[in-house]
């Protein structure tokens, strides 16, 4: 059943959609959900951005840990006749879709947040897309995408109250982040040194390191910006515009200094990288920022 679906994708592709499969996947991807996180993180409020931080990173986490047990191979090696397209993008083993995992926890997250009936239809509407996208290109098994809809809704609205009353008590939020900010990062390191030590394999744990990298240096540096930065989001549409850019800038040359490392010490590099990331956007930029009058004055 699941090769018969894959197989009617395969018959029905061709380069239009392509072209709507590659967008659509697109929207479920690292760079794009990370883009959209900062962007509410920096701009529009604090909180919310808080909030979709943990939601994703912690969904994403569950459905790495899931593939590195499970270890489930992607269709295009099982199945002969199917071609995977975007195959860049289709790390690590099948189960569960990490395309669907991560839209599913972002846009129903979002959907929490906004409280608007229109923009809920909407993000259904792109979880769909996301998730027929990757049947589409032939990277995932229907089960893979069923998968990650599950985790990344489920854990979705089990975490939005929790995360959402826990951030009204300042100490109470500083303390998580402290506590699990290091939990994340001694995890990633561990992983990070057992990859380079080739002890451990690399389809499994490539990119849980990088989820828990990302999670410890952002839970970190969120704890330090809440004790000694506190900034606030306001501020004029240029120094809105103009922060954003700047703060992406850096964080999109963090993430491509990939190819500075030698392959070799491709795991290390991925723990620095993904901890930095993580720390620049809750607790460095906001630091320089507001030292440079990026960011609106405390009110």
């Amino acid at each position: 059943m699941q090769a018969s679906i894959l197989r009617f994708f395969s018959r029905v592709a061709n380069p239009f959609l392509d072209t709507l499969a590659n967008g659509a996947s697109f929207l479920g991807e690292e760079t794009f959900v990370i883009a959209i996180v900062l962007l509410v993180f920096w701009n529009i409020s604090k909180q919310k951005g808080f909030t979709l931080y943990v939601n994703v990173l912690a969904s994403v986490f569950v459905m790495g840990v899931l593939k590195a047990i499970v270890r489930a191979p992607r269709p295009f090696v099982v199945l002969e006749d199917i071609a995977g397209k975007r195959i860049t993008t289709a790390t690590g083993y099948s189960f569960p879709s990490g395309h669907t995992t991560t839209a599913a926890s972002f846009y129903t997250t979002l959907a929490l947040l906004l409280k608007k009936r229109a923009f809920s239809i909407i993000g259904a509407i792109l979880i769909v897309l996301v998730g027929i996208s990757r049947l589409y290109l032939g990277v995932h098994w229907p089960n893979d995408v069923f998968g990650g809809l599950v985790i990344g809704v489920t854990f979705s609205f089990i975490l939005y109250r929790w995360v959402t009353q826990m951030y009204e008590d300042r100490v109470k939020v500083i303390r998580f982040c402290v506590r699990y900010g290091l939990i994340a990062t001694v995890a990633a390191l561990v992983l990070s040194l057992l990859l380079h030590s080739s002890l451990i394999d690399p389809v499994a744990f490539n990119d849980l390191l990088k989820t828990l990298a990302l999670a410890g240096g952002g839970l970190i540096g969120f704890a330090l910006e809440e004790q000694f930065v506190h900034y606030t989001a306001k501020g004029s549409l240029i120094k809105k515009t103009l922060r954003y850019i700047i703060g992406m800038a850096v964080v999109i040359g963090i993430i491509a200094s990939k190819g500075l490392f030698p392959e070799s010490v491709y795991a290390l590099s991925s723990f620095v990288r993904y901890t930095l990331v993580g720390l620049w956007a809750t607790y460095l930029f906001p630091l320089i920022g507001t030292s440079l009058h990026l960011f609106g004055d405390e009110q």
